[in-house]
């Protein structure tokens, strides 16, 4: 097993290489205005360093999201060229499923909360009985819409550290790690356990929408 593990749902541009046993380079960039102009060479260096050939690849890892529709975009469309190209499978993965996985391995049990930014002044988020079983789906809503949910509990993400007034025992880790992501993924190959398809999951509508009600120019 060598599994390739890109994330861009969130301002962290992460990509690992993991054996299934443990990971064997990662690459963490945050900036979020250059996902596209990030990732590729982050690939590159992470299968240099790794000493691995991308034709060795035996699955593509991604993170779905929830996140932001351009960066987000940037890594499911590079992980499905990646894995149509090599001809092997896509493994889609909550991005807020693999920070609460990387909550574990910093020695977070649960329950506790995940959260990221979803702009607007609203996060993206959701409950965990422990590092490996989400309550429910991941919603979006503004965080004091949710303070009486998610109180008394631990939280992690960039979101919860933006809203300290929600979430007062806000923890690491901040951003997501595509190596805990990848481990997730290796856990659930072992386990048999089912993936989301590469496909991403916004939660709500692009900033950008085509106007209702334009003009309509037609040829004279």
């Amino acid at each position: 097993m060598l599994l390739l593990a890109v994330d861009t749902a969130t301002p962290a541009v992460t990509v690992a290489l993991h054996d299934g046993e443990s990971v064997l380079a990662e690459s963490n960039q945050v900036d979020a205005r250059r996902h596209g102009e990030l990732l590729l060479p982050s690939v590159d260096k992470v299968l240099a360093e790794a000493g691995v050939k991308l034709e060795a690849v035996t699955g593509i890892v991604v993170g779905v999201g929830p996140g932001p529709y351009t960066g987000l975009r940037v890594g499911l469309v590079t992980a499905s060229t990646f894995a149509a190209v090599l001809g092997v499978p896509v493994h889609g993965l909550c991005t807020l499923d693999g920070l609460a996985y990387a909550a574990g391995a910093a020695g977070i049990e649960g329950p506790f909360t995940v959260a990221t930014d979803a702009r607007r002044k609203e996060v993206y988020w959701a409950r965990y009985e422990d590092p490996l079983t989400r309550t429910g789906e991941p919603a979006v809503d503004r965080p004091a819409d949710i303070a009486e949910r998610v109180a008394g509990l631990p939280a992690v993400g960039q979101g919860a550290q933006l809203y300290p007034e929600v979430f007062p025992d806000a923890r690491g880790p901040v951003h997501q790690s595509a190596a805990a992501l990848a481990a997730l993924a290796a856990h659930r190959l072992e386990a048999g356990a089912e993936f989301l398809p590469a496909t991403p999951l916004y939660l709500r509508r692009p900033d950008a929408e085509v106007p209702k009600n334009y003009k309509v120019v037609t040829p004279k």
